[in-house]
């Protein structure tokens, strides 16, 4: 057929197609051209590849229209995830009352498009504005080949995440006035990484804090220990007034000091007590990683070990530890960091203060398989779920885990999961003996039942203080305790994460009445990331 005739042809059944011929004549069509989309005139071939310019301009265009005018269900449909994006994109109108809203969109690079968004908050006869920068990414639609909005929670605002919602109205929970151990005023502002604990101690305590609630447009989080965000407040309530445990100078030595290492978090405590001094985290996430953190706390799991070793009879501080240059456990080839020269003859004390991983490997094959979890559990009272801190925390875990992962639990790596909070404890309790809790709003607050253990004899304590000490005088810690003075121990610690480049930087330390403990992730060895970090905030005393 010549190219006119067949051009023709179809050219008729387009013309009934708009007729209303519908389906039957797009099957004329397809017919026509072999079945295939490849000739002239057939269904246009779904478009691949990276969105272009064009593109990633219109399809940011017609979705920013689309939330400007109100329309969650169009906006939506400009998105890669339409039934998702649209449930909160009215909730935007509906629930967190926002209109006369406006888009200026910045200057793209790629498929990446920066906004800036105006819109006004109203409720019950208040308004004020409401400004705000966010980003959204172009994608090619996986099934239509459209260029879409990659739908995020964020792209509404830069603070949302999944299952996340915006809500105008009176507040979840009264606001309250988080004060320190010496009524010093703790705020967000002031104390930037306090902020999502401030949160959840609002959502936990404001009800019982004496406050009454304002009218806020807020952030409503989907986790159920999580307190809304606020951001922007339309009537003030009235301030409840919290005591916590906190420490401001400490406090303010802490936040200063994670910022120096990118994915950074410390704890400090009161051994005497257990009282949280100071809470920091410096992290992109936003996440609680000194409360919640789950990660393998390399060497710093060698005052446990140490403890066990001690208290089932297996050797003492100044018994034998040979360090050697390996150490085989079953199927696992164990060794120590580079450049560790072997010492034969060395004591727990040497092996310790050298944080010689082959010393305590060896003992694998002398301890029982629940060995190490019996003494986490029942002396430094970890892994039993049960701490009632005041705000979510966890416990720590250091599972019964046999195999290769007996040996490898004594160094800290395994199946060995810790976070600051647990560090600080554990140095605490082998610092005094006593384990106490950590709290960071008093126990009298609510009256909450805190976790027990038994804690240490007097004879492992004074072994564990003589290893930490000399640890932080002439050991792996010596170079970052040097300048402290009083009644100081420590201990380093590297854990080694598959996919990581560099090793996670754990440390642990005490001085006086005070014990921190830091993690560093990708910091590398413990003194050159979490060892600073500690120092800092051991230096203020509490």
């Amino acid at each position: 057929m010549r190219k006119g005739a067949r051009a023709a042809v179809i050219g008729s059944v387009f013309a009934v197609m708009v007729g209303g011929a519908g389906y039957g004549a797009y099957n004329v069509v397809t017919s026509i051209s072999g079945g295939g989309a490849t000739g002239d005139g057939g269904p246009a071939a779904v478009k691949s590849g990276p969105p272009s310019g064009a593109e990633v301009k219109e399809a940011s265009r017609a979705f920013f229209a689309a939330w400007e005018k109100g329309d969650a269900a169009e906006a939506a449909a400009d998105t890669n995830y339409a039934s998702n994006a649209e449930g909160l994109l009215a909730g935007y109108r509906d629930d967190a009352h926002l209109t006369d809203v406006k888009i200026t969109p910045g200057t793209a690079s790629g498929a990446r498009v920066p906004f800036s968004v105006k819109a006004t908050v109203s409720y019950d006869g208040k308004s004020k504005p409401f400004t705000y920068d966010s980003e959204l990414t172009v994608v090619r639609g996986e099934t239509t080949g459209k260029a879409l909005v990659d739908w995020k929670p964020s792209v509404v605002h830069p603070e949302l995440k999944d299952g996340d919602t915006l809500v105008t109205g009176e507040s979840a929970s009264p606001a309250i006035e988080a004060v320190d151990r010496n009524n010093v005023v703790l705020t967000k502002e002031k104390y930037p990484s306090l902020g999502p604990i401030l949160d959840a101690l609002r959502e936990k305590y404001g009800d019982t804090a004496g406050g009454t609630p304002g009218i806020e447009l807020s952030i409503r989080h989907s986790g159920e220990s999580s307190g809304d965000t606020t951001l922007v407040t339309l009537a003030e309530g009235r301030a409840g007034k919290l005591r916590t445990t906190l420490s401001a100078s400490a406090q303010a030595a802490a936040e200063k000091a994670v910022t120096q290492f990118a994915e950074s978090s410390v704890v400090a405590v009161k051994p005497s007590t257990g009282e949280v001094l100071a809470v920091a985290n410096h992290r992109a996430d936003g996440f609680n990683a000194a409360f919640l953190g789950k990660l393998a706390p390399g060497s710093t799991m060698k005052i446990i070990s140490a403890a066990t070793l001690i208290d089932n009879g297996i050797t003492t501080a100044n018994g034998p530890a040979p360090c050697t240059p390996t150490a085989a456990w079953q199927s696992q080839t164990f060794h120590n960091l580079k450049g560790m020269q072997p010492q034969e003859n060395a004591t727990l004390s040497d092996s310790f203060a050298r944080s010689c991983n082959t010393a305590f490997v060896k003992y694998a094959d002398s301890v029982k398989v629940d060995s190490l979890t019996n003494e986490a559990q029942q002396r430094f009272g970890l892994g039993q779920n049960n701490w009632k801190t005041g705000i979510d925390s966890f416990d720590g875990s250091v599972p019964a885990s046999g195999g290769p992962d007996t040996a490898a639990n004594m160094i800290g790596q395994g199946q060995v999961q810790m976070s600051p909070l647990n560090m600080a404890s554990v140095t605490a309790t082998a610092m005094t003996g006593v384990f106490r809790q950590p709290v960071i709003v008093p126990r009298a607050l609510d009256d909450r039942e805190l976790a027990t253990a038994k804690g240490l004899s007097a004879g492992t304590v004074a072994q564990l203080r003589s290893m930490m000490n000399r640890t932080a005088v002439s050991g792996t810690a010596a170079p970052v305790m040097a300048r402290l003075g009083g009644i100081i121990g420590a201990k380093t610690g590297s854990a080694e994460v598959d996919g990581q480049a560099r090793s996670n930087s754990w440390f642990t330390g005490y001085r006086n009445d005070m014990a921190a403990a830091a993690m560093t992730q990708e910091g590398g060895h413990g003194g050159q990331a979490a060892g600073p970090i500690v120092a800092a905030v051991l230096r203020t005393g509490g």
